[in-house]
């Protein structure tokens, strides 16, 4: 997806059988190695967009304490509020300030309601755009995320998709 708008895909990965040539044609880099390795070989500067989505807590704690450290335009990390927060405290220990932590998109992409790994995909790009093209979310639902109760009707005086 990050390819089709005009990004350069470059994918990193601690395993060589998620980070390869075969598996992404399209990255014009794929490295694979133990992250302290990996980082080294990325070069990341002020127009730079980063997409941390590893496996675990553990990478996700190395990937952001690394991106941070970077001029990135953008850092994005997968997952929920919580996990963020859970990670967050971790840095701000070890003296990362409030304000560095404030650069993070978390959770990653655009709430559209995304459920399956390619509408994923198309939320994170989406707000990458939005980034890039330093615009905000026009559509109410985008810019604040409510969420009404399960057990509430549907109001179409208030949906615009309703006509």
């Amino acid at each position: 997806m990050a390819g089709l708008a005009g990004f350069d895909v470059v994918v990193s990965d601690d395993r060589p059988a998620f980070a390869n040539p075969d598996r992404f044609p399209e990255a014009i880099e794929t490295h694979a190695g133990p992250w302290e390795e990996t980082f080294s070989k990325l070069k990341i500067n002020e127009l730079s967009y980063l997409v941390l989505v590893t496996r675990g807590h553990k990478g996700d704690l190395d990937c952001l304490r690394w991106a941070l450290s970077t001029p990135a335009l953008y850092i994005g990390m997968i997952g929920s509020k919580r996990k963020f927060i859970e990670i967050s405290k971790v840095l701000e220990r070890e003296g990362v300030p409030a304000e560095k932590l404030e650069r993070v998109h978390s959770p990653i992409g655009l709430d559209i309601g995304a459920l399956t790994p390619q509408e994923i995909a198309v939320s994170i790009v989406a707000e990458m755009i939005a980034v890039r093209r330093h615009a905000t979310p026009s559509h109410p639902l985008l810019l604040t995320n409510p969420k009404p109760p399960k057990s509430a009707p549907h109001d179409c005086r208030l949906d615009p998709r309703c006509g």
